[in-house]
Order: structure tokens, then sequence, then C-alpha cells
């Protein structure tokens, strides 16, 4: 079913009434309640609040990753405009069809690079992954493309990291990993996750400025 004219023009996401609750005990404890925004092409959007206050919970439902934690989330619009600008209700989308709309048009940059980062496989080899994936280039296109990702986010000897495993970096470096692997398919809304808490205040603002000049 065709969603195009129920988004704004200049619109790339738009969401109506979301809620989501856990089940605990058997009874249904609220986490979000009535949440409504939209955001436009070049924009960006904070959501702020409380630890507590629901701003994860919120990312993770957009990416359709929460009901895999046994979330449950209710919403009268979750509307994506893809890179295709193609218009899909983002909750009517199967686990099949999400897997496609993850990172080619929507890529999360979580909290943690250090638990979000795979620590059995190489720096290259996941972000290459998802480039093969959504780009069906083939193994030596999807480094090449890594090693562009990783001198993009500005980090130094990019062909050697490429070979590195996520313990054998930095904090700083690990989260400039994290933000390369999520611009890497060049994804129409790219949600940051409270991306700079676990750094040192010099690099929290290295990562935002980065983030900004990509953007």
């Amino acid at each position: 079913m065709p969603h195009s004219d129920e988004l704004d023009a200049g619109d790339v996401l738009a969401v109506e009434n979301l809620k989501i609750a856990f089940m605990q005990d058997q009874q249904k404890i609220a986490a979000v309640r009535n949440l409504s925004f939209s955001l436009q092409r070049g924009e960006t959007l904070a959501i702020v609040g409380e630890s507590g206050s629901g701003k994860s919970v919120t990312a993770l439902a957009l990416m359709r990753l929460l009901e895999q934690a046994g979330g449950l989330v209710q919403c009268d619009k979750m509307l994506l405009r893809r890179r295709s600008r193609e218009v899909i209700e983002l909750s009517e989308q199967s686990a099949a069809q999400m897997r496609h709309v993850r990172g080619a048009d929507m890529a999360m940059i979580f909290q943690e690079p250090m638990t979000s980062l795979n620590p059995v496989f190489t720096v290259g080899e996941q972000i290459a992954e998802s480039i093969r994936l959504h780009q069906n280039a083939s193994r030596e296109e999807a480094m090449v493309e890594a090693k562009r990702m990783l001198d993009q986010v500005r980090i130094p000897e990019a062909q050697t990291i490429l070979s590195r495993y996520p313990h054998q970096l930095s904090g700083g470096m690990c989260q400039r990993v994290m933000i390369a692997m999520a611009l890497s398919c060049r994804p129409a809304v790219l949600i940051a996750d409270e991306p700079t808490t676990a750094l040192d205040v010099t690099i929290q603002a290295q990562i935002l400025q980065l983030i900004k000049v990509l953007q």
C-alpha cells in the first residue's frame, strides 16, 4: 500500500503516537507514551530526557529491534522515506524486509562501541559486510569502500586499521569505526544514541563535530 501522500514532501521520517511497553510480572509497564515527531532531510533532531525516559528504546523501536527483546510497540504512524524515495510504514515491514532497510536506509550509532562491534571479526570485515549486503559489492570492492569510509571519519593509517580487531583500538577510535559503519551505505536517516557517552570530553567534541561535517 503506497504511503507517499501521508508524508510531507520534505520529511524523511514521521512518527505519531508511539507507545512502548514491556511486560513484567504479567503487568504491562509503559516506557514511552504518545510520542510524535517528524524529521526533515538534512535536519538534526534531538530527543532529550533523563536516564530511563525512553530515548534508547525509541531508537530501537524505529529500527524494529525492540520486539526481539520483548518490547511491545504501538503507533498510529511510523513512516520512512527510503533512499529510493519510496515511503514505507516501518511497523508493517517483515523481518526479512527490515534487513534491507537497516543499514541501507536507516542506520544507528550505539552508545557503547566496544559492545556493539563484534570482537571476533576485524574492523574491515565488519564495515565491508554491510557494504556487500546493501550495495551488491564484491569483497574487494567492499574493502576499498571500507577504507574510504575510515579515511572519511579521519582515522589515521586506515589501511592498517582495517585488519585490526576492536580490542586493539581506543574507545574514540572504535566510535569512529561505528560511525564509518553506520554511514557506509549512505542511509536516509542516521540515529545516534548518545554516541559520545563513554568518551572523554575532548573526544566527545571531535566526534560531534565529525558527525556534523559528514551530515
